[in-house]
């Protein structure tokens, strides 16, 4: 017994601060791609992209090293070498050893860089932490710096010295030894690294992009270079798999000062779309030059702008048959494209920033590509209709499918519940139904939902906890038989195969308040739902939106004009107000709005946050890897009748983590 209480022994000398570092090198996968060491190389490039972008370099060069080292150089202004007015240390070791140091967040008026895409300012310090070992040379006012790490740490010391006579270089080399410990595999997929350099080439015309690769024994090594002058369009022609339909949409705008509120200067887009009637697409996108392959909401504008255009084309040249009704889907499903957004402060999902996950992107590019496309549509009416065909087209066949899995009905539309507002569509891929609390929130929801996918469904007060009701005696509760009749699907056991034919939507959401009731009414729900509805939740279309608690309204920060941000609950509350104060807010200068309920919001701000799919949080709902037996147990002991006890006992042992809001 000794032995066992001494081995689980909790002290205040068990908890481990990670310093420096540290936490890189226990955990690389949350700042990194672990599987290869690309992504850590590419923090350097984007560096020397970001000094271009910035309009300091025309020259980029990767190297990869016979010794399996990496090096990139540039000729922008070179990393800073003196001390740290604060910090007293060399400007260059706090960059390469620091975690979230930089040059990027500053965004006001004589900013090192207004764009950039290394905004986490986790970048090149990653690299080092991951390096057997890194060095650094700085080419910068007359003067040569060099500096040396190994595992992150320091073992060169700075070293600065005059610049030979005729040497007239400037700006920074970083030669990497990745360790290979970390990776799966130590090699660069070449693929993959020829595809980032080359569009780093693509969205910086007139920038030179190398890749030169030494061989064992060869003097020389071998190189290939990017030079693109036409940029994007240049890049898709050359990309396409076929011959494009009508000639290639592009354009470019930024905001200028005279532009509105929600803008910052500087801020937009350049884009190349070319729709083709058959073969792959290309779909690429970059925010401030880093490649977001999962896309993101600046996608998402360009999507709406497309759409919305050639939608009103359609309908000011009445070329839609009757019966046929545009979806997005329609327009972009046959478009291959280039973006190119500017943002001056994106928020990326994950340190890796595949996905752009600012709301503000998906106004900013919409609003740039609509009034564009309907502009050039009209100015060439012939290449308008030829795409206009092609829409149509895809609408048909969409709606054709969709006749196969058409709503049932029965007699008519009586059979539905009176309160359910419903959509137009009858493509159960694309519908979703809303059930949300009190009529209030459910004009809101009525008035701000999209009327061609999405239904709406109030539910008068709290739900029936439905755990212990018995099957046949679910429909004497009038809210729940309005759900299963909406829904198009009869009640079920886990073990049942009900007919899924009905099934009216796709997607079903729980929409609360974002408050404790609203939580209350979820677990109803969800009870419900795994009770006697299990196979919805197994087919993955239950799931709960997600409504924000707070409302920001922060003043002008530098270059950042006034904005609207919300928040979801008190940790993100606390996390926008420490970052406007980080970016030079005055304490107090902002206004907080707590939202009491979903009736609270207008229709406009209620689509913005909770019902857009661009933009909205929207959980799904799973079983989860406990199994189905577990949650049985759980949901027995929270929501059983006989099980009082037990629910003491769990709120004895775990009361102190609960935050009550009163």
């Amino acid at each position: 017994m000794p032995t066992a209480k001494l081995a689980s022994r909790y002290t205040e000398d068990s908890i481990r601060v990670l310093k420096g570092l540290e936490p890189v090198k226990q955990r690389p996968g949350m700042y990194t791609r672990t599987d290869n060491p690309l992504h850590m190389v590419q923090e350097v490039v984007d560096n020397a992209a970001d000094e271009a972008l910035a309009g300091h370099g025309r020259r980029i060069t990767l190297t990869l090293h016979a010794d399996g080292s990496v090096s990139v150089e540039d000729d922008g202004r070179g990393i800073p070498f003196g001390l740290h007015p604060e910090e007293q240390v060399p400007v260059v070791e706090i960059v390469f050893t620091r975690l979230h140091a930089g040059g990027k967040f500053d965004k006001g008026a004589g900013g090192a860089y207004s764009f950039s895409g290394g905004l986490h300012g986790v970048g090149v310090s990653v690299t080092n932490a991951l390096a057997r070992r890194l060095e650094v040379t700085v080419y910068r006012d007359g003067q040569v710096a060099r500096m040396a790490f190994a595992g992150g740490d320091a073992v060169e010391a700075l070293a600065v010295r005059e610049r030979a006579v005729g040497d007239r270089r400037q700006g920074t080399t970083v030669r990497v030894w990745p360790d290979a410990r970390y990776f799966d595999s130590a090699d660069l997929p070449r693929g993959e690294l020829l595809h980032l350099l080359r569009s780093k080439a693509v969205l910086m015309p007139g920038v030179t992009v190398t890749l030169a690769v030494e061989k064992p024994g060869a003097r020389e090594p071998e190189t290939q270079t990017w030079l693109y002058k036409g940029g994007l369009r240049d890049y898709l022609q050359q990309s396409l798999a076929s011959e494009p339909l009508i000639p290639l949409f592009e354009g470019e705008q930024y905001a200028s000062g005279s532009e509105a509120e929600s803008v910052a200067e500087g801020e937009g887009a350049a884009w190349c779309v070319a729709f083709t009637e058959d073969g792959s697409t290309l779909r690429e996108s970059y925010v401030n030059l880093i490649p977001t392959v999962a896309g993101g909401t600046h996608e998402s504008g360009l999507k709406d702008g497309l759409f919305a255009a050639v939608k009103g084309f359609c309908e000011l040249h009445a070329l839609l048959p009757k019966g046929v009704k545009l979806m997005p889907e329609d327009v972009f499903s046959r478009s291959s494209f280039v973006l190119s957004a500017k943002v001056l402060d994106p928020q990326f999902q994950g340190q890796i920033k595949e996905r752009l996950n600012s709301r503000d992107a998906l106004r900013l590019v919409s609003g740039y590509v609509k009034p564009a496309l309907e502009l050039w549509l009209n100015q060439h009416v012939e290449h308008g209709k030829r795409l206009a065909e092609l829409v149509i087209r895809q609408a048909q066949a969409r709606q054709r499918a969709g006749q196969k899995v058409e709503k049932r009905k029965g007699s008519g539309v009586a059979v539905l519940p009176g309160k359910l507002t419903d959509c137009e569509s009858r493509d159960t891929t694309l519908n979703e139904v809303f059930l949300v609390e009190g009529d209030s929130a459910g004009g809101s929801a009525k008035m701000g939902r999209d009327k061609e996918t999405q239904a709406v469904l109030p539910l008068r007060g709290k739900v029936l906890n439905a755990w212990e009701v018995e099957r046949d005696r679910l429909f004497a509760n009038t809210e729940i038989h309005d759900i299963a009749v909406a829904l198009g699907i009869d009640p079920h056991g886990p073990g049942d195969e009900p007919d899924f034919g009905g099934l009216r939507y796709g997607k079903v959401c729980i929409l609360s308040d974002a408050d404790v009731d609203g939580s209350h009414i979820q677990v109803l729900l969800l009870t419900l739902f795994f009770r006697h509805f299990p196979r919805l939740i197994e087919r993955g279309h239950v799931y709960v939106a997600k409504p924000p608690l707070f409302r920001v309204d922060a003043p002008a920060r530098g270059r950042k004009p006034p904005a609207k941000i919300y928040a979801l609950d008190e940790g993100e509350l606390q996390a926008t107000l420490d970052k406007l104060r980080k970016e030079g807010a005055r304490e107090g200068s902002w206004s907080i709005s707590r939202f009491k309920g979903l009736g609270e919001m207008s229709a406009e701000q209620l689509w913005e946050t909770t019902l857009n799919p661009e933009t909205r949080r929207l959980l799904q709902v799973s079983i989860g890897g406990a199994g189905f037996d577990a949650v049985t147990r759980s949901l027995t002991r929270l929501m059983g009748k006989g099980e009082a006890a037990a629910r003491r006992e769990l709120m004895e042992v775990h009361g102190d983590a609960v935050e009550v809001d009163i």
